[in-house]
């Protein structure tokens, strides 16, 4: 094996928090290395370093044994390092062609040469077996061919290092299988992989090697073939984690009831919550489950049908008035609906309750401190005060905010659309716990996930949304995977 890449005593500091600190790495060519560590443990930080967006306080940066000039994007493009960041980066305006050129070509070329770099583009689609039309616009593409837009522009500007953050975080069970084989085989092809994760099913089926980091250092490194995910859960987080069992409890009364609902995405979708009882919706990315939660959420009135909460029709109300009727939400994305990122934590922590703290039209701020740094001390925001911008935290953290904002409020009923993306297992764990006292409180609760062990964990019924369309429910005890996924393609005999 020949090396690539080499981080040497990496130390980055912000303020008085250590990101990093004295962080050794090594990658060799065709080698697949999985970044593991809770969220905030300094993953995202010792990338960002390693492509040039942050200089490192102390330590060297190698690659093809060349030291890499600190804090110089360009210089670790042209030495052949490409990072696919977890939030993408493309123009939704633009064409995928578009998207791929744009930036590698020298301002003074008085026109691009878009029949060579048409021809070079669908050459590595062809070669690295990602598939693209390069003629479409990328605010039409689902959020898997995005990300195989952004891999092509990586490697367009000839990448021999490839890093990825959080590859899977917005990508369906089904789509993060074909990521990885496809990484697979452009490792054996001699590109190196460098990808971070909170998922241990995909670091044992998709890594050579993990490299394990906790509050900024580098605690452990294993070859996969040797170790197993209870350990890695172990090292990532320095205990062992158990998720909570789900038990069996008597649910109260219809608690949210939407009749024949109609809208733009959803096809006469019906469902029944009752109070201290968990409806987990699982389906394919792209069938309603965004429909249905905006629906939920007051955003989007139907067009024909009627909600109920707790007895009440709530069919046009709008999200103030869904939050005063003791509704709560967990949006799906927390970046474009979750939180502002200038804002505060503590800011974000009363965004949807300012009433609750204020005083004649005027925030009490000591008060709304008081309860963010509550939220932060149970949720565990690690290396978060209730004055920090909230665009500083690590995607993990912003999660853990936005659950706890929800759960915090002690609501009737509580939309969670999938609570758990982008935490690590530790966090996961502490998640799942929340929900279920939750609704043992008696919260009635709309879980939508992707994730179907997560939905088999807590769900005490379960149904498949398909095309906008829910199946009938099937109850915790007569379902399995099998049967759920056989349910999400469509095959509602299943039920």
């Amino acid at each position: 094996m020949t090396e690539v890449l080499a981080l040497e005593g990496i130390t980055k500091r912000f303020g008085p928090i250590a990101a990093n600190e004295d962080v050794t790495l090594h990658l060799d060519r065709g080698e697949v290395l999985a970044l593991l560590g809770e969220n905030g443990a300094g993953k995202t930080t010792l990338m960002n370093i390693l492509f040039g967006h942050y200089a490192a306080d102390a330590g060297e940066v190698r690659v093809m044994g060349r030291p890499l000039p600190p804090g110089r994007p360009r210089a670790a493009i042209d030495a052949g390092v490409g990072m696919v960041h977890q939030h993408f980066a493309l123009a939704a305006n633009l064409t995928v062609l578009d998207n791929v050129v744009l930036g590698s070509e020298s301002l003074w070329r008085p026109r691009s040469d878009r029949t060579a770099a048409r021809a070079r583009l669908l050459d590595l689609s062809d070669r690295f077996g990602l598939p693209v039309d390069p003629d479409a616009r990328v605010a039409r593409l689902s959020v898997g061919e995005r990300q195989r837009v952004e891999i092509l522009k990586a490697l367009y500007r000839d990448a021999r290092i490839l890093i990825l953050d959080e590859p899977t975080a917005v990508l369906a069970r089904p789509e993060a299988a074909r990521l990885f084989e496809t990484l697979r085989g452009m490792a054996r092809g001699g590109l190196s992989v460098v990808f971070i994760s909170h998922k241990l099913h995909e670091v044992m089926a998709g890594a050579d090697r993990v490299a394990v980091l906790r509050g900024g250092r580098k605690v452990a490194e294993r070859a996969t073939a040797d170790t197993t995910p209870a350990e890695l859960a172990e090292l990532m987080v320095g205990r062992r984690v158990e998720r909570p069992v789900r038990r069996g409890r008597r649910p109260g009364a219809p608690m949210l009831v939407a009749r024949d609902v109609r809208t733009d995405g959803l096809d006469g979708v019906s469902l029944t919550i009752r109070s201290g009882e968990i409806l987990g919706i699982v389906g394919v990315s792209g069938n309603g489950q965004a429909a249905l939660g905006a629906l939920l959420s007051g955003l989007s009135p139907p067009r024909h049908g009627t909600v109920t909460l707790d007895g009440r029709d709530v069919t046009r109300h709008g999200p103030r008035d869904m939050i005063r009727a003791g509704a709560a939400r967990i949006p799906e994305d927390r970046n474009a609906e979750g939180v502002i990122g200038e804002m505060t934590v503590w800011e974000n922590a009363v965004l949807e309750r300012l009433a609750d703290f204020s005083v004649g039209g005027f925030v009490r701020q000591r008060t709304a401190r008081r309860h963010a740094d509550a939220l932060i001390e149970r949720f565990d925001l690690r290396g978060a005060a209730s004055g920090t911008r909230t665009r500083l935290l690590s995607g993990g953290n912003i999660q853990k905010l936005i659950v706890g904002r929800g759960l915090t409020t002690d609501p009737r009923f509580l939309l969670a659309a999938q609570p758990t993306r982008g935490l690590d297992e530790g966090a996961i764990a502490a998640v799942h716990a929340a929900l279920l006292a939750a609704r043992d409180a008696g919260a009635a609760i709309l879980l939508i996930t992707e994730e179907l062990d997560e939905a088999l964990a807590l769900a005490d019924r379960m149904q498949a949304i398909v095309k906008g369309r829910l199946s009938d429910p099937v109850a915790a005890r007569d379902a399995d995977a099998g049967r759920l996924g056989l349910m999400m393609a469509g095959d509602w005999d299943a039920v």
